[in-house]
């Protein structure tokens, strides 16, 4: 897949993603509407929806169809903002830009942007249950994703992550520590985007492993690059201020290995995602294109 046709295709994905959250998220009325509000301007404010992207990408490649995925889709795109939300907060990084506008909690409130991450996180599951997606999986592989979904979201993945991250900051890490947390903070849902993908679009279990080991190692690769563009990157492009990594100090592949070092693991790691698509045919051509797509980023 060429960069022009890689470009056409996230666009519509992302606009197909982005209609439907439309469509799913409840409208902003009653007593709750100010937390319905808070969901509604952390969700709208931008995003690549790089994970449900890579979610209908993973369905696709098993011979399945993307578009009757869309709550999986959208539920994981729930839970990633959420995790942003609770992440900008001053208690874990204090950040006040996110994807070029002020964090929730600058806007709405540290209780509001609380609740509006709570908000998201349990309607990701609401959404697990759809009827919609009732309609597109059998029921076996409905709760199958969404176990999948579950840990990678709670205390065996993201969760887990930043809590071993929060418990690093200031302190000299090994290399083994680094990869546990961003396996779990950021791999994890992007493994499990790409495995409940598989699942949904029902794949064989040889499919399905080979899709999981390809996120896990886009996962990383992913990690490492934002780690990279949060040294190098242009602030005007990733919405964001650049540098918070080492005024936190965190530690990171620049910070432990150096920007060439890091930008190397992470061809490495570009290589084995695409390794694991060996037996897959034309259908995993996205994946392919993703995971260049992801090493090549700005933003």
């Amino acid at each position: 897949m060429s960069k022009i046709h890689l470009k056409i295709y996230l666009e519509q994905q992302r606009k197909r993603v982005n209609e439907a959250i439309h469509r799913y998220l409840p409208r902003p009325e009653g007593p709750a509407a100010p937390v319905i509000e808070a969901m509604h301007y952390s969700i709208a404010a931008g995003g690549k929806r790089v994970r449900p992207i890579l979610m209908m990408a993973g369905c696709q490649a098993v011979g399945g169809q993307p578009e009757k995925i869309m709550p999986a889709a959208c539920a994981m795109e729930c839970v990633h903002t959420y995790s942003l939300i609770h992440d900008d907060l001053p208690a874990m990084d204090n950040d006040d830009l996110r994807r070029g506008k002020p964090t929730c909690h600058k806007v709405f409130g540290e209780a509001m942007a609380i609740l509006a991450g709570d908000g998201l996180l349990t309607l990701a599951f609401e959404l697990m249950a759809h009827p919609d997606l009732s309609s597109a999986a059998s029921h076996l592989r409905q709760v199958e994703a969404t176990r999948v979904f579950a840990k990678a979201a709670g205390h065996a993945g993201m969760v887990g992550g930043q809590t071993a991250d929060i418990l690093n900051e200031n302190t000299e890490i090994t290399p083994e520590t680094l990869n546990f947390i961003h396996s779990r903070k950021t791999g994890a849902l992007i493994r499990a985007s790409v495995e409940m993908g598989a699942i949904l679009g029902g794949g064989t279990k040889k499919q399905i492993d080979a899709l999981a080991s390809y996120g896990e190692a886009l996962g990383l690769c992913f990690q490492v690059i934002d780690d990279i563009l949060d040294v190098v990157g242009d602030e005007t492009k990733l919405g964001k201020p650049v540098g918070s990594d080492e005024r936190n100090r965190k530690s990171t592949y620049p910070a432990l290995f150096g920007i060439e070092e890091a930008r190397r693991r992470a061809e490495e790691l570009r290589d084995m995602a695409v390794t694991t698509l060996q037996d897959f045919g034309h259908e995993a051509e996205p994946l392919r294109a993703l995971a260049c797509y992801i090493v090549d980023r700005d933003r």
